[in-house]
């Protein structure tokens, strides 16, 4: 993949700015991000049975990866606040110990919304923690990665590699 020249989140001094889009074209974006979280079989059972005392873990951590799409630029500095048009979590068992998580986000504007997906399966990753963390504490989250995003000048990417 081709890197950049210069990073954009730096103004001539090096310090921090937010990039200016004011000129950029608004274009249909999208972007799918993946993360997961492993555990023991067990817990991942009782997830799947809905047997945890605090309630639907996949329902609680949908709506959280949902709220935290919408809430990027509260969490990243130089995020652009974004009018998202839809945002998906799903929820996939990989395996008897694996967790996949996947967000899709989309808007129709001059930026785009990798930041938005990444930040809706971590949020949904942090939250199965939270909600399964007194069945057992040693869960792993992640990798956690950009899939793929339409949209934009830069066009086009697709990871082939989702789960490394």
């Amino acid at each position: 993949m081709e890197q950049p020249d210069k990073l954009t989140h730096f103004n001539e001094q090096g310090r921090a700015k937010m990039v200016d889009i004011s000129e950029k074209k608004e274009t249909k974006r999208t972007a799918v991000a993946r993360s997961s979280v492993t555990m023991l079989p067990e817990t991942l059972l009782r997830i799947r049975e809905g047997r945890l005392a605090k309630g639907d873990v996949l329902a609680v951590a949908q709506v959280a990866g949902i709220m935290a799409a919408k809430k990027t630029a509260d969490w990243i500095p130089m995020c652009h606040p974004l009018a998202l048009s839809g945002v998906d979590i799903r929820f996939v068992y990989e395996s008897g110990t694996e967790l996949g998580i996947e967000a899709e986000v989309r808007t129709t504007g001059p930026t785009g919304v990798e930041m938005e997906a990444l930040t809706a399966v971590s949020a949904a990753a942090l939250t199965v923690y939270d909600m399964c963390k007194a069945l057992q504490k040693d869960m792993v989250i992640g990798p956690t990665m950009l899939v793929s995003k339409t949209g934009g000048k830069n066009g086009d990417f697709h990871r082939f590699d989702t789960h490394s």
